[in-house]
Order: C-alpha cells, then structure tokens, then sequence
C-alpha cells in the first residue's frame, strides 16, 4: 500500500465524520441532477453524472447551467389546466 493509501485511509478512519458530510452535501444535489436529466431526456448526462462524482460539481452546473426549466414560472399560468 502506498504512503498516500495508508494516509487516506487512517484520515478518514479517524475523522469519519468528513465522509457523512459529503454524503450530506452530495446526495441531495446528485438527485435533483439526475432527476432534471431523466425528465429532460439527456440520456448522456444521466449516464455521465450517475457515474462520475464529482463532489456535486458538476451536479450543480448541469443543473443551473445545462438542464433547461420548462416550466414558465413568470406567466401566472400553472402546467394544469383546472377549467370547469
């Protein structure tokens, strides 16, 4: 095993509480990305951020950056139609 192995490995064993923060801080924004994705149809984000951690980076740009609302929060109008 090598130094830096030996180094991750005692560190977290030590401080176990850095990996429930990440979790805590990860989790939610992964699947509000991955949610935006699959609704969207980005087959090929899905499959990217579903694989890859990136500690929510990337999460957090396809999410504000790349997935487009489709809802218009602006109009007044709800995506229901509730006429009598």
């Amino acid at each position: 095993m090598t130094y830096f192995e030996n180094f991750m490995e005692q560190f977290f064993l030590e401080h176990f509480w850095v990996l429930i923060l990440v979790l805590i801080w990860t989790v939610p924004w992964k699947g509000w990305a991955l949610w935006r994705a699959a609704r969207a149809g980005h087959l090929g984000w899905f499959t990217f951020l579903l694989i890859f951690n990136t500690l929510a980076i990337l999460d957090i740009i396809y999410i504000f950056l790349f997935s487009e609302d489709k809802s218009n929060h602006f109009s007044g109008q709800s995506k229901h139609n509730f006429v009598d």
